[in-house]
């Protein structure tokens, strides 16, 4: 019997015996290396975009499939089309972070290999925030002067989007809640004690309209 060929070579080359191995065997089409290296990792890398497509859609490959760094396809593309093709068409997650609390993003930004891709994650992360920030600033005083309990994770949508901005509200709170959703760390433990730390100032009556900055400092 002929040995099995290698599908993380056979990706990377993008060769036609890889589509026959993988239905003969789906069970490979979701496997991954000792480091967690998946064929749709090596798909992305290779800009092999009709494969990456196959992967998802027919295999039903978890395009958000981690490494051993928590790194998901998305780390790993080197052009906007496959960058593209992951968010718009296979819904990766952009905000996703890696075992280094960076965002794909973040990585390619910091290793200045793709300035382009960089860019194009760095919009659809501030679009994503910004389709969600309605939400958020659509909560009124009354909604937030009960905190959630201690621990208890206070995000966006957790505020009822049903409800409607009174025209008693101050609009100084709602700038500042729109500033903060908007922020890339916002939901991280930071960003939601940063939030916290807001709604206490509402309902303390401090910090609103008063000139003080609470924009906390970056380190």
């Amino acid at each position: 019997m002929a040995q099995q060929q290698n599908p993380f070579l056979l990706a990377a080359d993008n060769s036609p015996a890889l589509l026959p191995l993988l239905r003969e065997n789906p069970a490979l089409a979701s496997a991954q290396d000792e480091h967690g290296y998946s064929l749709v990792h090596a798909a992305a890398s290779y800009n092999h975009l009709d494969l990456l497509r196959t992967l998802v859609r027919e295999f039903h490959v978890d395009v958000n499939l981690k490494d051993e760094d928590n790194e998901t396809s998305l780390f790993f593309v080197e052009t906007l089309e496959a960058a593209k093709a992951l968010v718009e068409e296979l819904a990766a997650d952009a905000r996703h972070r890696s075992s280094e609390g960076l965002t794909a993003r973040e990585k390619i930004e910091a290793d200045g290999d793709f300035p382009a891709v960089a860019a194009y994650l760095a919009t659809v992360v501030r679009n994503n925030s910004d389709e969600s920030v309605e939400s958020v600033a659509a909560a009124t005083i009354p909604d937030v002067i009960n905190p959630p309990p201690e621990g208890m994770k206070l995000t966006v949508g957790t505020m009822n989007e049903a409800e409607h901005v009174p025209s008693q509200a101050d609009p100084e709170f709602r700038r500042r809640i729109e500033e903060l959703a908007r922020r890339d760390d916002f939901e991280t433990p930071t960003g939601q004690a940063d939030l916290r730390r807001l709604v206490e100032d509402a309902i303390m009556g401090q910090g609103l309209g008063d000139g003080r900055n609470v924009r906390p400092k970056r380190a």
